[in-house]
């Protein structure tokens, strides 16, 4: 693996790392919320939040160059790795959102109103009770968000361009390669993020967390 590889790999891992610990963050709560919500137009947030699911990468890149371009709400982040990480945040929110929303909504209200007969608080009930039944849906929010992180192309393309050491991550050096036509190292890339998508699959498919 060359130099500049190896960097289009670091930045991809840190890349998917920030961006999944935010989704988490930012996810949970906003997950939590549509699970129990009764507001009529509850449909209208989940259909925003599962836009980039059926959005062409590359128009979602669009409106988010737009944004961070000149006079734009956040003029500035363009071709950045902030800009990166608030763009893989966009796109991967639903893989985070979705797994989080499906295991509260799971749960029920039972464990919730046996928590309230012992006097806890709402926010104790949350992290005592909710958070470790919901242990696999959390599993496959990091797993979905992290992998959907790496993967991208068209968004990362748009906002962050190719720049070496600061916004080139794996799947534009693979683009980058092929167009070279220095397949051996497009090779070497591909199978190893195929083999790292597998493995995370592996694990959370395989995990006995998923039986309990």
């Amino acid at each position: 693996m060359s130099s500049s590889d190896l960097s289009a790999l670091i930045v991809t891992v840190e890349l998917a790392a920030l961006t999944t610990i935010i989704l988490l963050i930012i996810g949970t709560p906003l997950a939590w919320w549509l699970s129990q919500t009764k507001w009529r137009f509850r449909g209208v947030v989940d259909a925003i939040i599962a836009l980039p699911i059926v959005l062409p990468p590359t128009v979602l890149g669009f409106y988010m160059l737009v944004a961070m371009g000149r006079g734009g709400v956040l003029e500035g982040f363009a071709f950045t790795f902030s800009g990166l990480v608030i763009g893989s945040v966009i796109y991967s929110l639903p893989f985070v959102v979705q797994p989080l929303q499906n295991s509260f909504a799971a749960i029920g209200s039972r464990p919730l109103e046996v928590a309230a007969t012992l006097r806890a608080s709402p926010l104790d009930r949350f992290f005592t009770t909710v958070i470790p039944l919901a242990k696999r849906g959390f599993m496959s929010a990091i797993a979905l968000g992290f992998a959907h992180t790496v993967g991208e192309f068209g968004v990362v393309l748009m906002i962050g361009g190719n720049i070496p050491g600061e916004t080139q991550v794996l799947s534009i050096a693979i683009y980058e390669h092929v167009e070279a036509l220095e397949y051996a190292q497009a090779h070497t890339l591909s199978a190893g993020l195929l083999m790292l998508s597998f493995i995370m699959l592996l694990l959370l498919y395989s995990s006995p967390l998923r039986k309990v």
